[in-house]
């Protein structure tokens, strides 16, 4: 009996003792982590395809005259080019007619030097004061000594270099006169294809019905027309 009521008083202090405990409704969070590892790819993506070029397009122009570029061209060499908006071949123009204008100045010097030459030696000796060859010699005697006393160039040496700077003097005159006109036949060309023609990616082709008019020997009482096809191109 008193282990009976023993363990009954043991048994009701341990549910007091249960009910009197109160949960923690504080909860604990984890500390968030701050460290946060970001993965960065450092090395740049190259793409390997080729850049695409979009191709240059053309459009006729019917304002542009190619009259008025060859009229341009002629009076002043460049400026059909200028014109046409092709300024690159300007300097080049310029270039090539420099090159030849310094060509006639540098045969047109020779050729007169020695052209004097070849007169004072064909007289066989050196002019005297008062003759009409002695200015030229008196002009040209840094030559005369170089080529003739130094080189001991003959008449006929002297002839035959003077002609040949003729023939170089008259030829850079002719090939001006070729590069002039031949800039002026590009500027023509240049704007007969600004103002005429276009060359783009729009090229396409039309078909409609239509009515074409038949000629006066196969023409019938019934109609003047016969019904066919008709073909646009856009070039």
């Amino acid at each position: 009996m008193l282990k009976q009521l023993l363990t009954t008083v043991i048994f009701v202090c341990f549910a007091f003792f249960a009910m009197g405990q109160t949960p923690d409704t504080v909860a604990v969070k984890p500390k968030p982590d701050t460290a946060v590892i970001k993965n960065i790819d450092t090395v740049k993506r190259t793409s390997f395809a080729p850049k695409i070029k979009k191709e240059k397009e053309y459009h006729p122009d019917s304002t542009h005259k190619p009259s008025l570029a060859v009229k341009r061209s002629l009076f002043v060499p460049g400026w059909g080019q200028v014109y046409n908006h092709r300024w690159w071949k300007v300097p080049l123009i310029y270039a090539g007619l420099g090159m030849l204008g310094n060509a006639v100045i540098v045969n047109l010097r020779d050729y007169k030097v020695f052209l004097a030459l070849a007169k004072i030696t064909r007289t066989g000796g050196i002019p005297e004061p008062g003759s009409p060859l002695y200015a030229s010699y008196i002009k040209y005697k840094r030559e005369y000594d170089l080529y003739v006393v130094n080189y001991g160039a003959s008449n006929p040496d002297l002839e035959n270099a003077a002609s040949g700077y003729q023939r170089n003097f008259q030829i850079s005159i002719l090939s001006i006169i070729a590069v002039w006109g031949v800039q002026a036949i590009d500027a023509y060309i240049d704007a007969k294809f600004i103002s005429s023609y276009t060359v783009d990616n729009n090229l396409s082709m039309k078909v409609a019905p239509t009515l074409v008019p038949q000629p006066m020997y196969a023409a019938n009482f019934n109609s003047a027309f016969i019904p066919g096809l008709k073909f646009t191109f856009t070039l």
